[in-house]
């Protein structure tokens, strides 16, 4: 029996419920997409026995995925302030289960490169996507906190991309490295489905074509740029 002086215990409220759950699915969204952005590195070689392919043309695999990363975020910006949560969301993860799925059983090497066209284009929106949504969902007080665990994600992800893809070829070949990613894509688009919720604002924001031209051209070039001195240095 208690008093009325005595304090009572309060449930989180629905609200900050559905909150927690949003941070969550896209931190883990986007360490699954950021993860498989860098496990192509180890499956090069067997690929290039695979599909009789030089190391310069497996090379593309990762550099077409930065490629696409660089011309599409600086896009991005202006698609989440148009666009729902659950809108932007299903479309980054529907195109990263599109593109692994199509991967996981590409015919040919030309098919398997577009697949990670693909991907990368998802992985594109999920990552502006988990910042926008934290900056936008986060209460100032726990907003450290939560962009800790976001920088642990993206800094973790890469570094473990690599060793968990060579464990993964080396035991049951570079197509699993796609095969057992596609079920957590596809577990994250049924969660997202059940979690979501459109809680983030929309505006009319306009696309100023020249800029996104511009940035298009420049993050492009200076990939490009960079992975062709990488090759250069290696091939020399």
């Amino acid at each position: 029996m208690t008093t009325a002086s005595e304090p009572t215990a309060t449930a989180p409220s629905p609200a900050l419920a559905r909150t927690g759950h949003a941070i969550a699915l896209l931190l883990i969204s986007a360490f699954v997409v950021v993860l498989n952005e860098t496990a192509m590195g180890v499956a090069i070689p067997h690929i290039m026995d695979g599909f009789g392919v030089s190391a310069a043309s497996a090379q593309w695999l990762t550099t077409a995925f930065m490629l696409t990363m660089a011309v599409v975020i600086p896009v991005t910006g202006v698609l989440l302030q148009r666009f729902t949560l659950r809108r932007s969301f299903f479309t980054a993860m529907g195109l990263f289960a599109v593109g692994t799925a199509i991967a996981a059983f590409a015919p040919s090497f030309e098919v398997l490169l577009a697949a990670r066209i693909v991907q990368a284009l998802g992985t594109s929106i999920m990552l502006p996507l988990l910042f926008t949504t934290v900056m936008q969902l986060v209460s100032p007080q726990r907003r450290g906190r939560t962009m800790g665990l976001v920088t642990i994600v993206t800094a973790a992800a890469p570094a473990l991309g690599p060793t968990v893809s060579g464990v993964i070829v080396s035991t049951l070949g570079w197509q699993w490295v796609f095969v057992l990613v596609l079920p957590v894509a596809l577990l994250a688009v049924v969660a997202g489905a059940l979690w979501l919720r459109d809680v983030t604002p929309t505006t009319p924001a306009r696309f100023d074509v020249l800029s996104v031209l511009l940035s298009a051209a420049g993050f492009s070039g200076l990939i490009y740029g960079l992975a062709s001195i990488g090759e250069s240095v290696d091939g020399g």
